[in-house]
This record gives structure tokens, C-alpha cells and sequence, in this order.
């Protein structure tokens, strides 16, 4: 980093913040740390520092990513980034300003994150339920099946898969109690499938895994654990899944979760709930899913709303069907 030696001392505090007061995972502050020192050189070119940033400091850095190719939601990841570290400056009473009010956001939430297709979900549950259920199941065959269920059922995050404990399970209510970013806790409604590939691998995965590890290696509460009786880490999630499907991945598995609320009717309010987005605004990403399911009802209730084929849109009128814009 290029920048001045206060603005290291100011990114170095600011990552302590989010790591203890915030409770931030190591990658989320790093993400952080980087968007910040990008800006901070960028500063440092017109010689200014962090301290002394303008609004016009922030606008001409969101002008300067989108003119060397970055993508909206990468733009929008940045200056949300700005916006949580001048927030922490203000409130401790650093700066008098905020640099980053009424500093205009990229419409990133209008392209929708990729997801699969009901149908691909669906054969990659069938083949791993398949496995899971056989005479001859191993543990992993088991356990692949029941985080692959929990993936989709739940939206979860391949952090919060990794770090979910056994007690966190609540079977018998249909829930599981997550803790997200910044170790805030939710609940999540799950399915049928879902309990049942748990109940398996619990009842008979676990067990084995757990058989693995080696003598006073310590007690380990993880519930998902790999062929050495270890917790899992995140990578070797993401090569389980891809190995599912080449096309799939744990982020994938979360958006379609979202995606196929949505398309069934789901409201964004409870889409927010059960991702644990703090912000309604990173739900809206799935806006026009919501917009297509109300035009869909409503062309199929409405009583004004029926189409009819001919060289005009036709609508249903109390006299029967009338021209409307031909």
C-alpha cells in the first residue's frame, strides 16, 4: 500500500474494530481492509489521506473503478465498504462529515446473481439421496447428502455450514439455528428432505466420522466433519459441490434457494429472514423475480388481464373481448 503512514495506523485500527467489536471473519475484514487501501491509494495520487476525504474524493474513486472495467456490484461492494468506515470515523467523532452521503449507489441489485434450475437441484438431490439411502451407505455418501439438502433448504452460507454445530440442529421443530455474519444468530425453517438426510447422517454418519480421529485429539462440536473426524473447511465444501456438478457451487445453491422462494411466490421480507441479509436493499437483488410472479397471478385472476391471440392485445370487458391496442 502506497498510502501515507497515518492512513496504515487508521486501516489498521479499523480492521480491529471489525474483527472484536463487529465480530467479522478474517476473509470479511481482509475484503474489507483491501477495498479501503484501494481507496486510500487512489487519495494518496492527489495527496490526500482518509481523514480529509471529500464527497467529490468518493465520486471521482466510483468513477475511476467504472472506467477501468469494474462491474456495478463490485463498485457497489466498494463504496458500501466506505460507507460502514466513515460511519465508524463520525460516530468516534474523527471527521465532522460523512464523505459518502448522497454519494449514489450502481444499480447492482438489477443483475440477479446466477442460480441453477429447479430441475439441476433436483437431480443433484436425487443422485446424493440416492447414495445416502443405499443398504451399503458410507459416512460420506451421508453426510454429502445432508449438507447438499441444508444448502438449498436454507440458503445457507458455506461459512455458516462449516461453523454449525450439532446442537444447533432443531429437528423436531423443522429449524436450524444459524449464526451468520457478525455472529448474528437466526433461525431457518427446513423441509422434509432436509430433516431426513440430517437424521441420517446423525444417526449414522456422524458417529463413523467422529470413530476417525485420533485418541485425545479433543472434543470437536462441529456437526459436519471430514474423513478424519475434522471440521470442514470451506474449500473442501466448494470441491464436494462442484464435484456434484461442475456448474454448482455453495453460493449457487444459496441464490437458487432465493431464486425459487421467489418464483413460488415467496414475499422478499421473508427471503431477508431466512438469508439473514441486515439489509433489505441486498434482497432486492431478486426484485423482478417478485414483479414477474404478481404480473403472472395477475394476468391469470385479473379480470381485465386475459390475453387473446389476434393482430391486437385483447382484454375481457363486461360485453365480452375488446380491442385495447391495436
Amino acid at each position: 500500500m502506497a498510502a501515507g503512514t497515518s492512513d496504515v495506523t487508521l486501516l489498521r485500527e479499523y480492521a480491529s474494530h471489525l474483527r472484536v467489536e463487529r465480530g467479522l471473519r478474517p476473509l470479511s475484514v481482509e475484503a474489507y481492509r483491501s477495498d479501503l487501501e484501494m481507496f486510500a491509494e487512489f487519495l494518496d495520487g492527489a495527496g490526500r489521506t482518509l481523514m480529509v476525504a471529500s464527497q467529490e474524493d468518493v465520486a471521482g474513486f466510483m468513477q475511476h473503478l467504472r472506467e477501468h472495467g469494474q462491474e456495478s456490484r463490485s463498485v457497489a461492494r466498494k463504496l458500501s465498504c466506505l460507507r460502514g468506515f466513515f460511519r465508524w470515523l463520525l460516530k468516534d467523532k474523527r471527521i465532522q462529515r460523512d464523505p459518502t452521503v448522497n454519494i449514489e449507489s450502481p444499480n447492482a441489485w438489477k443483475v440477479l446473481p446466477k442460480a441453477l434450475a429447479e430441475d439441476d437441484v433436483n437431480e443433484m438431490l436425487e443422485r446424493l439421496g440416492a447414495a445416502a439411502r443405499a443398504d451399503d451407505a458410507d459416512a460420506l455418501a451421508l453426510r454429502d447428502a445432508a449438507m447438499v439438502e441444508l444448502l438449498y433448504a436454507g440458503g445457507l452460507r458455506v461459512g455458516e455450514i462449516v461453523a454449525l454445530r450439532q446442537e444447533d440442529l432443531r429437528l423436531q421443530s423443522a429449524t436450524v439455528q444459524v449464526r451468520g455474519k457478525g455472529d448474528k444468530e437466526r433461525i431457518v425453517p427446513i423441509g422434509v428432505s432436509a430433516i431426513a438426510a440430517l437424521e441420517r447422517y446423525v444417526e449414522r454418519g456422524r458417529p463413523e466420522l467422529l470413530r476417525a480421529r485420533k485418541a485425545g485429539s479433543g472434543v470437536v462440536r462441529e456437526l459436519f466433519l471430514s474423513v478424519r473426524g475434522r471440521a470442514l473447511t470451506t474449500q473442501a465444501v466448494w470441491q464436494m459441490v462442484r464435484g456434484v456438478n461442475s456448474q454448482a457451487s455453495p453460493h449457487k445453491l444459496r441464490h437458487s434457494c432465493a431464486t425459487h422462494m421467489v418464483s413460488h411466490g415467496a414475499d422478499l421480507r421473508t427471503v431477508q429472514t431466512i438469508l439473514g441479509h441486515a439489509d433489505i436493499a441486498t434482497t432486492q437483488v431478486y426484485t423482478h423475480l417478485a414483479i414477474d410472479r404478481l404480473k403472472q397471478v395477475h394476468r391469470s385472476f385479473h379480470p381485465r388481464a386475459r390475453m387473446k391471440e389476434g393482430s391486437g392485445v385483447r382484454a375481457q370487458g363486461p360485453e365480452g373481448d375488446v380491442e385495447v391496442g391495436a
